[in-house]
């Protein structure tokens, strides 16, 4: 269910500036939305797991909360990161 190293390095060469560029808010709200792509379809099979349940609400909250803030600070780059994640719309 966790995202490998090859996918982590892969997101970080996406959307961060350098391959180092792990705590910027798009490379963090791109990892967050791979996490919670696998834990939805986790949660499709095992309908009962409510402690998962939880932590993909939690990471659903935490997602909403850093894209507030990169709108916030640079509108167009959280529109350029919605639109390659394809989240609204």
């Amino acid at each position: 269910m966790s995202i490998n190293l090859k996918n982590k390095q892969e997101i970080v060469k996406n959307f961060g500036s350098n391959e180092k560029d792990t705590g910027s808010t798009a490379v963090q709200v791109a990892m967050l939305s791979q996490k919670i792509s696998d834990l939805t379809e986790h949660l499709k099979s095992n309908k009962k797991d409510f402690a998962t349940k939880r932590g993909l609400l939690m990471m659903v909250g935490k997602r909403k909360r850093l894209l507030a803030y990169l709108k916030s600070r640079n509108l167009e780059e959280y529109r350029d990161l919605v639109k390659k994640l394809k989240l609204r719309g």
